[in-house]
């Protein structure tokens, strides 16, 4: 799965819960899938920000991510 796919299920499943229009079986599996989609969003910004260290690393350059709001 994409990031960018992933973050828009993420998105409207948010929506979903939020709208309060579910019932609590229905909000319980959304919000089961919203903290998966969560993790795998995490995990491929993890992996984006691994692979751009690396590539500046590779080139002699330093980057400092501000990993404290993913």
């Amino acid at each position: 799965m994409k990031f960018e796919e992933a973050m828009t299920q993420l998105e409207e499943t948010v929506k979903k819960l939020e709208s309060g229009e579910v019932t609590l079986e229905e909000s319980m599996e959304l919000f089961e899938k919203g903290v998966k989609l969560s993790r795998t969003c995490q995990k491929l910004l993890g992996d984006a920000q691994l692979k751009v260290t690396q590539l500046l690393a590779e080139s002699d350059k330093e980057v400092d991510f501000d990993t404290e709001n993913l």
